[in-house]
């Protein structure tokens, strides 16, 4: 029978399938069960009326009639609220850390009036928040992507970012982030962000959409918890290294609403000296998280900023199919969320490239840049470089050389040859 049939598929085609079957196939693929990461834990249910007495028990063991500091804040029960008790000065003192628990001690150790610091939290205004640009304590800037839509650029004013400086070089520089971040940590780079996945198979990247905006204040306060600052010191440290913007209306060159809601709401403000290193540390869970995944598929993973990838040989590349939405099943946990047009599978049969570095072989940069930033450096030399500076860089020298240090740092070789090219140029021609 089975021989009978095959002749008569080699001779006279594959027969015409029937609609019903191909719909019950279609069936069965949607009936596929995805790959989906279930707790191991066993979370204990609580009802609504032991969660209400549990959270006012919490709330009286904290209310004092009197006002026990400055800037205290109001219990809605009456009285006040003493936040600065459930700190831990000794892990505090353990890792190297600044100790302070109210917001005078907080003020004391920034070196300002406590007024001055209240007024940089927007203490004295209306829900906390500045009604104008003016008030605000960041300049902002809309930027464009390449994607074209925009982001919005939140620099802070001197005062705070002074204050802001002082919290990063004498707090959050010293807490370690996860070995697989490499942005914005010291000793770490793109380059080092690209060598676990030099000469791999295949390379997926994804991409997390508006990472900054994305950690909010709650966020923020828990880092600071975590550390061992008392409620009240982590509420004010989170606000100054927080940022919530004016109401709608009140920016320059707000196009849509949409571009402004995500900025609606305390977040980490791109632009702020301190939010990098918060991001990072907002993100420890999703990067121990994604690193334990990979190593089940025996894939490498790295993270540079909000840009997430991992590497792997064959066998990775046939996981792909439950590997992606694990991945993409863990992020929406840890409270952010994947730019789906960015989502990339690169095989080693392409030009694998990670934040400009290519890593199919070794380290790189693509020879596309390569070749057009000799020309540039050639034609200086033979035509003077005031006929390269096309894009009318005030210091032109400069620039180039940043260029080639960026070169040089992936590549050795090719720097020094785009270097002897650069020392042969006259600049006062």
């Amino acid at each position: 029978m089975g021989l009978w049939s095959w002749l008569r598929r080699l001779l006279f085609g594959q027969p015409k399938r029937s609609a019903a079957s191909r719909s019950d196939d279609r069936e069965q693929k949607r009936r596929r069960p995805r790959a989906r990461l279930t707790p191991l834990r066993h979370r204990q249910r609580r009802t609504d009326r032991w969660r209400q007495r549990d959270a006012a028990g919490s709330i009286n063991k904290i209310t004092v009639k009197s006002q026990p500091y400055r800037f205290a804040w109001s219990s809605v029960f009456g009285g006040f609220l003493d936040l600065n008790r459930d700190g831990d000065p000794a892990r505090l003192k353990q890792a190297g850390l600044p100790v302070f628990q109210t917001p005078q001690e907080l003020a004391d150790w920034l070196q300002m009036p406590i007024g001055r610091l209240a007024w940089l939290v927007h203490r004295f205004h209306d829900h906390q928040r500045p009604a104008t640009v003016k008030l605000s304590h960041y300049h902002y800037q809309w930027i464009a992507k390449r994607s074209g839509d925009r982001r919005l650029l939140e620099i802070p004013k001197p005062q705070l970012k002074a204050a802001q400086e002082k919290i990063l070089r004498e707090i959050l520089d010293l807490v370690p982030t996860h070995s697989a971040a490499h942005g914005f940590v010291t000793g770490r780079s793109i380059k080092t962000n690209a060598e676990p996945h030099v000469g791999q198979r295949v390379v997926m990247k994804f991409d997390l959409e508006n990472f900054y905006p994305s950690v909010k204040y709650s966020r923020v306060v828990a880092i600071y918890r975590s550390l061992g600052y008392s409620r009240e010191a982590a509420i004010w440290l989170g606000r100054l290294t927080t940022s919530i913007t004016p109401p709608l209306g009140t920016l320059k060159d707000l196009a849509t609403e949409a571009e402004w809601i995500p900025y609606a709401t305390r977040h980490l403000p791109q632009g702020a000296p301190t939010s990098p290193a918060l991001a990072n540390l907002s993100a420890f869970a999703l990067d121990l998280r994604l690193a334990g995944l990979a190593r089940t598929f025996h894939a490498n993973y790295t993270r540079y900023a909000d840009d997430l990838t991992f590497s792997g040989p064959d066998q990775f590349l046939r996981s792909l199919r439950v590997f992606i939405p694990l991945v993409m099943q863990l992020i929406r946990q840890e409270r952010f969320r994947v730019k789906l047009s960015k989502r990339k599978v690169i095989r080693n049969s392409q030009q694998q490239r990670i934040c400009g570095v290519v890593v199919n072989e070794q380290i790189g940069i693509p020879r596309r840049e390569f070749d057009r930033l000799k020309a540039i450096l050639t034609n200086c030399v033979r035509r003077g470089p005031a006929t390269q500076n096309h894009e009318r860089h005030p210091d032109f020298a400069a620039h180039l050389r940043g260029r080639i240090a960026h070169v040089s740092h992936l590549h050795s070789e090719r720097g020094a040859r785009l270097l002897d090219l650069f020392e042969q140029i006259d600049w006062n021609s």
